[in-house]
């Protein structure tokens, strides 16, 4: 995981949210945010993948229920 990732999840008290998401979809993000080209595009992914951990029942856009 990338260091400014893990310094945003921290900050925003999401770490445990993330943690709790099936691993493909952890794996989605950080592939997602790594790939972008621009720091403008990076800063964009990661605040939308804080958007939804916050949320709790979206995932990329698309509605997601987490198993119980």
């Amino acid at each position: 995981m990338p260091v400014f990732v893990r310094a945003a999840l921290e900050a925003h008290g999401l770490m445990e949210r993330y943690e709790h998401r099936p691993w493909y979809q952890r794996n989605d993000y950080l592939g997602w945010i790594g790939r972008a080209k621009r720091e403008e595009t990076k800063a964009k992914r990661l605040h939308q993948m804080l958007d939804e951990l916050k949320a709790g029942d979206v995932y990329m856009k698309m509605a997601w229920r987490p198993r119980r």
